[in-house]
């Protein structure tokens, strides 16, 4: 290492003499320095507001993390989706209750009406004419005659001229009805035929 001359540095320290000037280097310093301590300034209260703002911020965020956490009241989302599961399957299945009942609705109320149209039927129905229209009271009379054993005989006009009684022997006699006697005659005589 080349030591450096005395003469030769003092010889340099002469030569800058000239453009060197203290007062100016100093009132340099010196603004430098207020500018330095103005920006340390500045950037330590930027500093504390942004300090105060992540303060802030932390609270912000905080809140909304208390807020966005299911309270435990709030069933977890599993057990949400499980309910719902169950409730839409309780909804099918309350529909397809409902649209049986409907059919089931609609299938009485066609037999209601049925059932009412057949007892207005019933209402308007007269057995007692109907019996009348459906049995000639001749026939009847007729039949209940043949069960006593008397079978009246009508001649070519369609008058009764004779009479077959069975008796309780079982034999069969013909009977003819005299016109010249009365009703209450050829009765009795039919009747102690039938009883001979």
């Amino acid at each position: 290492m080349s030591s450096i001359d005395v003469q030769e540095a003092i010889k340099a320290i002469h030569d800058m003499r000239p453009i060197i000037d203290p007062e100016e280097d100093y009132l340099t310093i010196v603004a430098a320095e207020q500018k330095l301590a103005a920006s340390e300034a500045k950037r330590k209260k930027e500093l504390e507001e942004s300090h105060a703002n992540l303060k802030a911020l932390a609270k912000v965020l905080e809140a909304a993390r208390i807020s966005s956490t299911r309270p435990d009241s709030v069933p977890s989302a599993e057990t949400h989706t499980a309910t719902l599961n169950k409730y839409d399957s309780t909804k099918f299945s309350l529909m397809k209750a409902i649209g049986d009942m409907q059919s089931e609705i609609g299938s009485k109320e066609a037999e209601l009406a049925a059932l009412k149209e057949e007892a207005r039927k019933l209402e308007e129905y007269d057995p007692a004419s109907e019996h009348e229209k459906e049995l000639d009271g001749s026939v009847l009379r007729l039949a209940i005659y043949k069960a006593l054993g008397f079978e009246p005989v009508p001649d070519k006009n369609g008058r009764i001229s004779k009479m077959l009684v069975r008796s309780q022997s079982g034999d069969v006699h013909v009977v003819e009805l005299g016109t010249d006697e009365r009703d209450a005659e050829n009765t009795q005589k039919l009747w102690n035929i039938a009883r001979s």
